[in-house]
């Protein structure tokens, strides 16, 4: 039997009963958590616990009241929720990407950026692009802890095996776009063979969950833009 990617994760945040109506209710009003129980007729602790998954997942954020400060706000991210929509949009009809692509992502560790990068070029694409990842100086340890969480539980996505690379160990590969994630990676890439397209990325090294999945999203957002390209290379 056929697999089939998980849907977005937009999708599985907003699809929760719950997650829905807190997400409709904030597009009308920054509201405190106790505003939100009394509109929705839940729980104290069960509205916190999807407000903290929309917050992990972009979609809300907070502020402290600047008339209380034992109170905070929660408000939606109209921005980030158009995009995600847009991006759900394309993974449900995604454009056609021909099977000889190839891009090379590029961070220092190959440990957080440029795996969670690989990894969601290849979901996205429907394993159509030739991806791959590599560092300047692998991570011995292996990829962070929170990455694999993210990837697993923001985008269905499983790393838990994957290995960080040298670049050293693709250098007569051939692609078709070279992108680095991190500044140093930048300036101390090296040459590729056949002339790629030098892309650059400069995403914040994230340092745990919170930094992750803030990364995660930003990086999400740029391969899902990056897809069109892809489909412009000559078969």
């Amino acid at each position: 039997m056929a697999s089939h990617p998980p849907p977005p994760a937009f999708v599985r945040l907003a699809a929760h009963p719950l997650r829905w109506r807190l997400l409709t209710e904030l597009a009308r009003s920054d509201l405190r958590v106790r505003d939100l129980v009394a509109l929705c007729g839940e729980p104290q602790n069960l509205v916190s616990y999807h407000l903290r998954l929309l917050r992990d997942g972009g979609l809300v954020s907070t502020n402290r009241s600047s008339a209380d400060g034992r109170d905070t706000y929660y408000h939606l991210d109209p921005a980030r929720c158009a995009v995600a929509l847009t991006a759900a949009g394309a993974a449900l009809l995604p454009s056609p990407v021909p099977a000889r692509a190839g891009v090379l992502f590029i961070c220092t560790g190959n440990s957080a950026r440029s795996p969670v990068a690989e990894a969601l070029l290849r979901h996205h694409s429907g394993g159509r692009v030739r991806v791959v990842s590599a560092g300047s100086r692998p991570r011995p340890a292996g990829l962070l802890p929170e990455v694999v969480q993210v990837l697993r539980e923001g985008y269905g996505i499983d790393v838990t095996d994957q290995r960080p690379r040298h670049w050293d160990t693709l250098s007569g590969h051939r692609f078709d776009y070279v992108i680095t994630l991190c500044d140093r990676a930048r300036e101390a890439c090296p040459p590729f063979p056949g002339d790629p397209r030098r892309v650059h990325w400069s995403v914040p090294p994230p340092t745990g969950l919170p930094a992750v999945i803030r990364a995660a999203a930003d990086i999400d957002t740029r391969v899902r833009h990056l897809l069109p390209l892809l489909s412009e290379v000559p078969s």
